[in-house]
């Protein structure tokens, strides 16, 4: 039987982190506000779901879910604190006043992240509270435990096992008229997508939407999920980042060509196989990020390749890595000046493209160690798929 990569638990989050924020603000409270699409209330709660907004309180170190009617069992299941159920209709916003009020903050600074909704925002404050945006909550996201690594490392397992599917599907296809033919059928970016995706669910994972695969001029298009045909001399980009049950997410990217002759894709190919290890060779507690963008940058520089195109122009398009948790995309940021430190989990995966030739973006997910770092999960790189 498959291993159950995604199969883990959420990790319980630790609040004092709010604490420390509460004595510099001088603050009574925190209030978070969203729905299941609020990854930072996600990580507050590991409640994952309703999608209508619901809330987090937190004060005098009593963590409270403002939980939707209908969902109180679900909520009691997943969330470590107390949960109260919100009446049908009860703006969330005055029950998390009312909340505060019963904790004992009947006034003050209330702590609030950025993207708290604009009625919530009005509703405290109209209770007699005076918010101040915090990032706090994005702050703590920034440094993993090691019950998050293991549950990004499980995922990133079974994105290895998707790209391995599409890489045996890739080495068994035959050139004809132009085309790649597997199984008696032109194979297309669909039909391999719905290969790794039905792979992802065997090992307990949703591709969420996210398995990206282009062919010639569509892999300069970074998120591309249509319909392009597989030909022959032409590259071949997978992008795939499936999210297990806990929340958390894996990313992986390889390029492959099937019956190359050689020309510009196996120049790109050397180029971003060069950057990706120039850019890993900075990793280490104390560099800063956009130190492995630089130097990333430059060796594509080096070979030929513009470090700053823009979107739609030949060259390197996009940022060399970020940050991936319980966020496909959250910090660190590899364009920034943030100073690594142990437990940051980014991705390193520079890329060239060409709107006319096709694109090259070569992918690892690693986290910052005491004395380096540690790829999540390896997997080999190769130009030309392998079928074993």
């Amino acid at each position: 039987m498959p291993d159950p990569h995604g199969s883990l638990p959420a990790p319980e989050t630790d609040p004092a982190f709010l604490d420390s924020a509460l004595a510099a603000a001088d603050a009574v409270g925190f209030v978070a506000v969203g729905n299941r699409f609020d990854d930072g209330l996600r990580y507050l709660t590991r409640f994952s779901g309703p999608d209508r907004n619901y809330a987090f309180v937190y004060a005098d170190g009593e963590a409270i879910l403002c939980a939707p009617a209908l969902f109180t069992e679900q909520a009691e299941r997943e969330f470590a604190g107390t949960v109260r159920t919100t009446d049908v209709g009860d703006p969330t916003g005055i029950r998390a006043a009312n909340t505060l009020s019963d904790l004992g903050a009947s006034s003050g600074t209330v702590l609030v992240p950025q993207s708290i909704p604009h009625d919530a925002a009005v509703h405290l404050e109209q209770a007699g509270y005076d918010l101040e945006s915090t990032t706090a909550v994005a702050d703590a996201r920034l440094i993993k435990t090691e019950s998050e690594i293991d549950c990004l490392r499980r995922v990133q397992r079974a994105a290895v096992r998707g790209m391995r599917r599409a890489e045996e599907i890739l080495a068994a296809a035959e050139p004809m008229d132009d085309e790649l033919i597997w199984q008696d059928a032109p194979l297309s970016t669909e039909r391999l997508r719905r290969q790794v995706n039905a792979e992802l669910a065997v090992y307990g994972v949703r591709d969420a939407g996210n398995t990206v695969i282009g062919a010639g001029p569509t892999c300069a298009d970074l998120h591309y999920t249509g319909m392009d045909v597989l030909r022959p001399d032409e590259t071949i980009l997978l992008d795939i980042s499936p999210r297990g049950p806990h929340g958390y997410y894996g990313d992986l990217s390889r390029t492959y060509v099937v019956d190359s002759n050689g020309g510009w894709e196996r120049r790109a190919y050397v180029a971003v196989e060069a950057a990706l290890k120039a850019g890993l060779a900075e990793i280490e507690p104390g560099a800063h990020a956009n130190e492995i963008h630089r130097e990333a940058a430059a060796e594509l520089t080096a070979h030929g390749f513009d470090p700053n195109a823009d979107e739609g122009e030949a060259g390197f398009t996009h940022g060399t890595g970020h940050g991936v948790g319980i966020s496909l995309h959250e910090g660190p940021s590899l364009r920034e000046p943030v100073e690594l430190e142990s437990g940051m989990v980014f991705t390193v995966e520079p890329g060239v493209y060409d709107p006319e030739q096709g694109g090259v973006r070569l992918e690892e997910l690693v986290v910052v160690t005491e004395d380096g770092y540690e790829t999540l999960h390896e997997y080999p790189r190769s130009f030309t798929p392998r079928a074993d």
